[in-house]
């Protein structure tokens, strides 16, 4: 079983910034693909960034040059630093994790949800 437990979701001003957090447990034996997803009211969940195994990262357009999608591998935690915030990036945030746990089994494992709410 895989275990991902985000934090750090708020409410922020225009223009803020927040970090999220996103802590991972279980029997893993690889990470191929680290991610953070976001949903918002009435919408389809969309990809905000991920993170290969190789550190290369992809991010949504309309997150590029705001958001930075990073991991630390020694704390099991992946992170979204998120710049510049506006109301349009209003939504819950959800990590996502893809890799192999130790007995070989695929594992494609989510988050419970972090709200951010970007208002005045």
């Amino acid at each position: 079983q895989v275990r991902l437990v985000e934090s750090g979701g708020g409410l922020v001003q225009p223009g803020g910034s927040l970090r999220l957090s996103c802590v991972y447990s279980g029997s893993i034996s690889f990470i191929n693909t680290r991610g953070w997803y976001r949903q918002a009211p009435g919408k389809q969940r969309e990809l905000v960034a991920s993170i290969t195994n190789d550190g290369s990262p992809n991010y949504a357009d309309s997150v590029k040059g705001r958001f930075t999608i990073s991991r630390d591998n020694t704390k099991n935690t992946v992170y979204l630093q998120m710049n510049s915030l506006t109301p349009v990036d209003t939504s819950v945030y959800y990590c996502n994790l893809q890799g192999r746990t130790v007995w070989g089994r695929l594992f494609d494992s989510w988050g419970q949800g972090t709200q951010v709410t970007v208002s005045s």
